[in-house]
């Protein structure tokens, strides 16, 4: 009762870290999953989505095609302070509003950190609106195409394909594999520099539109038969877009089958990427893209062979995206310096020695409000047997003979007898030095919810967050530690 809530929990460790791996039976049963992190499916008024772009100001325009297909992307802030993409369909592409809404409702249930979400929609007179999560850093056409500074590093290339299976696998497994027009302009990157799946292309332009507007050189074979999107169709189109990531231009599928066919696969690569890629890498990514190329669609391995495949191809992966990205993150936190602790100072730098020493001279001082409530067990056996596997657990911790920590705190846990923060903490940092920060988030979770009030659970989320590449919440919760324990200093 009147604990503090973090916006973290064991769901959502799984949803995070493994998001190739979205388990159905949470989100279609209505448990807790990673839904919780994003709002949910809304109906908006036409009023508020007006308010949320200025009167669909032309200066909130993030995205036009054309005048044969005249739907516009905006950009808007809600009144809560939510950026949100909003496309506006023109006024005849869905006559028919329940099907819209059925429609958006299905594409809206989807809930994944490999998609830029689809959190609403409207549907006033013959106003059709989608409303997405807005994602600042653009498109992977931009940073790929039209590129400043620098080009797209080859380990950025490499997660982009990744990350683009991942969404694929994900919508197939929900039932929703088929996505119209695929391209470098569907890819887009969020706060942290990851690369999402516009949610967009899940639904057709209109209710009987075409599926492609690309150039017909880039179109499915089957599809110019058949006017039929199908997953093997969707492989297709992954296959042009790896062309794309592999010579850093748009190039026509015939034209690089040929350069295949030809053993000059070479020419296909990104002069800019000479030198910072291995030609094994290269080999294998372009035999994947001229798989996806098949004429013969049964031929096209599927999304879950994309992934398995791609995973092996994985380089930096301890590094962030925003960083591999050059991305200035615009956060909160990094716009107001916080005044560090020492342990928070510990936790930003990920000095695991430092946070180890801090833990060791800290002790058990801070389980006192929690153990105090069991000390009349102790005079039985099994309580002794107990603390000894926690007095174990603590030798091994401090001669930093972490394997042998984990081992007895996991049984002295499992014992159920006690509750220990100071355990839960002890171990979260084992599982950090033996590289195990998925099950070190796990702890430092749990050392919360045994004393919601704890700066030292914050502080340990925040360095797991920090070593899983997560920066945004990392900052988020080092705050969250840092403002708890100048609270409680103050009292």
């Amino acid at each position: 009762m009147g604990a503090r809530c973090s916006k973290f929990s064991f769901c959502w460790i799984h949803s995070h870290l493994n998001p190739s791996v979205l388990e159905s039976s949470d989100q279609e049963n209505g448990g807790k999953s990673e839904k919780n992190l994003w709002p949910s499916f809304s109906e908006y008024s036409l009023e508020e989505l007006k308010a949320a772009t200025n009167g669909f100001s032309s200066e909130n325009i993030v995205s036009e095609h054309g005048e044969k297909a005249p739907n516009v992307v905006y950009k808007g802030k809600l009144e809560n302070g939510l950026l949100i993409a909003i496309k506006r369909f023109n006024k005849f592409a869905w006559p028919d509003s329940r099907q819209f809404i059925e429609e958006s409702k299905q594409v809206g249930s989807l809930r994944s950190g490999r998609l830029a979400n689809l959190i609403g929609c409207c549907y006033e007179g013959d106003e059709r609106l989608l409303v997405a999560e807005f994602m600042p850093h653009e498109t992977l056409a931009k940073h790929l195409f039209h590129w400043e500074a620098q080009p797209m590093k080859w380990a950025m290339r490499l997660r982009v394909a990744y990350y683009l299976a991942q969404a694929l696998e994900y919508c197939t497994g929900k039932g929703r594999g088929l996505y119209h027009d695929l391209n470098a302009y569907r890819i887009l990157f969020d706060q942290d520099g990851n690369p999402r799946l516009s949610c967009f292309g899940l639904m057709k332009n209109s209710r009987d539109g075409k599926s492609y507007s690309t150039n017909l050189a880039f179109t499915p074979p089957e599809y110019l038969r058949t006017g039929r999107v199908t997953a093997e169709s969707v492989v297709y189109s992954f296959g042009t877009l790896l062309l794309d990531l592999l010579s850093g231009k748009h190039i026509p599928p015939s034209h690089a089958l040929d350069l295949i066919r030809g053993k000059n696969y070479l020419m296909l690569m990104d002069s800019a990427l000479e030198g910072h890629f291995s030609k094994d890498d290269g080999t294998e990514l372009v035999r994947l893209a001229s798989r996806c190329l098949q004429y013969e669609a049964r031929e096209r391995p599927n999304a879950k062979s994309l992934v398995e495949t791609l995973t092996s191809l994985q380089k930096e992966t301890e590094v962030p995206s925003h960083v591999l990205m050059s991305l200035k993150q615009e956060t909160e936190s990094s716009t107001k310096p916080l005044s560090l602790t020492p342990f928070g100072e510990s936790c930003l730098r990920l000095d695991l020695t430092a946070i180890h020493a801090i833990l060791e001279k800290t002790g058990y001082k801070d389980d006192e409000g929690v153990a105090n409530e069991l000390s009349f067990q102790l005079w039985t056996s099994q309580m002794q047997e107990t603390l000894n596997l926690k007095k174990h657990g603590d030798t091994a911790f401090r001669a930093k003979d972490f394997v042998t920590a984990i081992d007895c705190y996991t049984k002295f846990i499992d014992g159920g007898t006690m509750l220990s923060p100071t355990v839960y903490a002890r171990r979260c940092l084992s599982y950090l030095m033996n590289d195990m920060p998925q099950e070190a988030l796990g702890d430092a979770m749990q050392a919360q919810v045994v004393s919601p009030e704890w700066p030292t659970a914050f502080y340990l989320q925040a360095t797991c967050l920090f070593s899983l590449g997560m920066e945004n919440d990392a900052q988020e919760t080092l705050k969250d530690g840092t403002n708890i324990e100048a609270k409680k200093l103050k009292n």
